[in-house]
């Protein structure tokens, strides 16, 4: 045999030696990798481990690992403003050539003049009026596809990407490790239940049966023989800090043991989840990173974080900081 062939054979053994063995250096085990290790990151390992370890004094049978997650600032980004505000100021600017006396009338004047602050200055009850000219008067079916349309074209302003493609790559991380320990994983948000589950299974990996939202009246009617179910301009149900908790009654029918949101509009889904007997994991979403993403707490006007930084400590909630426990912000 020659040398080269001897070579050739040696070489081939050596590679598949390689390939064969386990890929370390080459990928990782670890299912929370977009994590820095740290006091947050060990507090949900610790976390999972106890409460699915059998004869554990803290073991959750399956039925009972339920976890729910805000949406906004908590699993995508809120800022500049909510992304179903910016789907809403969009549609007021599609519409606005059917309805000429937008022109005149506030708040639709603001924005179509991206008149910002005459906008802020019309509160709640302003943004009430646009969500009822703009996510009503339509079939259920329409809505979902108007939804679907938009998110397909639709960029967020800074970094010019889909606003499905700014999600958190650590939150995604954590709610996959957790469904791979039998936990079922809710989004309870106060964004509209029907602007979330058209997409929130591709992106989240959440069925729409297990997203809980705010909503208006949808009334049953039946045209020519042909049924379907009309959105009104009525508020029918607030899923928002009181009403968050009542949303999961009301909708998963069991108390969580693990609860995951960024501002004080998740403090009372926090509370009642952490309040409970038996272990409980509660954290807040804190963004300080104003390089990969923004910073603000305290003063914002979209997912403002004020009671929930002072009480954390006392209630045993994990403060996890965007900027160190997090090595990655988003998926790309």
């Amino acid at each position: 045999m020659s040398h080269d062939n001897i070579f050739v054979k040696r070489l081939a053994a050596i590679v598949i030696t390689v390939l064969a063995l386990p890929a370390f250096g080459f990928a990782t085990d670890d299912p929370l990798a977009s994590w820095n290790d740290g006091a947050n990151k060990q507090a949900i390992i610790d976390f999972v481990e106890a409460v699915t370890t059998e004869g554990s004094v803290d073991f959750v049978p399956v039925p009972e690992r339920i976890a729910t997650f805000d949406n906004d600032g908590t699993l995508w980004v809120e800022q500049p403003m909510y992304t179903q505000l910016a789907f809403a100021f969009d549609r007021v600017k599609a519409l606005a050539a059917n309805h000429p006396e937008w022109k005149t009338t506030q708040p639709f004047k603001a924005i179509l003049d991206d008149d910002m602050a005459t906008l802020a200055a019309a509160g709640e009850q302003g943004l009430m009026t646009i969500i009822g000219a703009t996510h009503a008067g339509m079939s259920t079916d329409d809505f979902e596809t108007i939804v679907s349309d938009w998110l397909t074209t639709a960029t967020d302003p800074r970094f010019h990407k889909p606003y499905t493609a700014l999600v958190y790559a650590p939150m995604l991380e954590l709610m996959d490790y957790l469904r791979s320990n039998g936990f079922k994983t809710f989004i309870v948000s106060g964004g509209g239940i029907e602007f979330m589950r058209p997409w929130t299974e591709k992106v989240y990996g959440v069925p729409p049966e297990q997203v809980v939202g705010s909503s208006i009246v949808t009334e049953y009617i039946v045209t020519d023989g042909v049924p379907s179910l009309q959105r009104t301009a009525k508020i029918d149900f607030i899923d928002d800090k009181t009403g968050k908790p009542v949303g999961i009654l009301s909708h998963i029918g069991r108390r969580p043991i693990a609860a995951f949101g960024n501002s004080d509009g998740d403090y009372q889904m926090l509370e009642w989840t952490s309040s409970a007997t038996g272990k409980r994991l509660g954290m807040i979403v804190h963004h300080d990173d104003g390089v990969r993403e923004y910073a603000y707490d305290r003063d914002s006007h979209f997912g403002k974080l004020d009671k929930g930084l002072d009480d954390a400590a006392a209630k045993g909630w994990h403060i996890i900081s965007m900027k160190n426990d997090w090595a990655t912000m988003f998926p790309h």
